[in-house]
């Protein structure tokens, strides 16, 4: 595709820019209303047998996953038009999904700005090393990365460390509008959990909400990390970097079937969201179809996506994800990528 077409994509895109109050208060009620529903039959369903209340909690943590969708639109500004109901929205969601609204805001915005971007890295993102920038890493750092892809850790201590620990704390230099937020998100959060624990017991608010909460932080973390890690991705240096390339070609068309495409508020159409992030979640599958150009993204399913589980490295060279295995060869070779690496600092905190 040349730079021409690619320039011409965003605009072709703007109509679905818009959004519509009816549709996203539609979507309030269909997604938090189901929510609470589920977790109250959860908590009626452990009267019956435990069996019953998991199912219950799995399901739940998908509509988990659609009130985190309506936070993140919040954060673009997309799901209404006035920036004060984005906001005051965008609050109950992050307490809802245990995300504070300002911080995720702040630092997302990093995200899109500087996605695929290899002087850019570190803020909002997964930490990716290149080939080179491992092969010339201390053993140290070499364990650490290879501990932080490790699928068992990204997924399985993932959740505990990004939702209960991460977003807890405020970043250096952090704005007092962020800090504050923050610190209201963080006492909502005490405040909800508390007063469920007086009402039903801790012990039956731990039975309920732990499989709800370590079901859909796994699953958050996978959709954000299957988006950008697939094999044809695109990474550039800066010099060469474009937005519109790094959207269209650095983030996947994630194809679920209808239902998870329901429950994920259309977010496998990542690379229109990419594209423009002022796309209320509800418009992203019109815009994918009404732009053919867009058709041709890079295309991955729940089989094909499995196999960005042994992803660990990007290839510059062949401008391709590859697994450890696959440079052995190169290991103990200091190279030019020794300097840009000391810039490369881990971050899981973009989903």
């Amino acid at each position: 595709m040349t730079q021409s077409k690619l320039s011409t994509l965003k605009k072709n895109v703007a109509p679905y820019e818009k959004n519509d109050t009816k549709s996203s208060i539609r979507q309030i009620i269909n997604t938090l209303g189901p929510l609470l529903l589920l977790w109250y039959a959860a908590y009626l369903s452990l009267s019956v047998s435990y069996w019953l209340t998991l199912p219950i909690a799995i399901v739940t943590s998908g509509f988990v996953i659609r009130t985190f969708i309506i936070f993140h639109d919040c954060c673009h500004q997309s799901f209404f038009k006035s920036r004060k109901a984005n906001d005051i929205l965008g609050t109950i969601t992050g307490v809802l999904t245990l995300v504070p609204y300002q911080q995720w805001k702040n630092s997302h915005s990093i995200h899109h700005a500087t996605s695929s971007n290899l002087d850019k890295r570190g803020t909002g993102d997964m930490w990716v090393l290149t080939v080179e920038e491992y092969a010339a890493a201390p053993l140290l750092k070499r364990i650490a990365y290879r501990i932080y892809r490790n699928p068992f850790v990204m997924l399985g201590l993932g959740p505990i460390f990004i939702f209960l620990i991460a977003y807890r704390f405020n970043s250096k230099g952090a704005r007092r509008k962020e800090r504050i937020n923050t610190y209201v998100t963080n006492v909502s959060i005490a405040a909800l959990y508390a007063l469920l624990c007086w009402a039903i017991g801790w012990q039956a608010f731990v039975m309920i909400q732990g499989p709800i909460f370590f079901v859909s932080g796994m699953l958050g973390i996978w959709l954000f990390y299957v988006q950008h890690q697939f094999e044809d991705s695109y990474f550039e240096n800066e010099d060469e970097w474009s937005y519109v390339k790094a959207a269209v070609e650095g983030s996947s068309y994630y194809k679920l079937p209808k239902v998870l495409q329901w429950i994920t508020g259309n977010i496998g159409f990542h690379h229109v969201h990419h594209l423009s992030p002022k796309v209320p979640n509800y418009n992203l599958e019109k815009a994918h179809n009404a732009t053919p150009p867009l058709q041709k993204a890079t295309t991955i399913n729940i089989r094909t996506s499995l196999k960005s589980l042994r992803f660990r490295l990007w290839d510059e060279q062949n401008k391709t994800f590859v697994g450890f295995k696959d440079i052995k060869h190169m290991l103990g070779k200091p190279n030019r990528a020794a300097e840009r690496m000391k810039r490369s600092a881990p971050s899981m905190q973009g989903k």
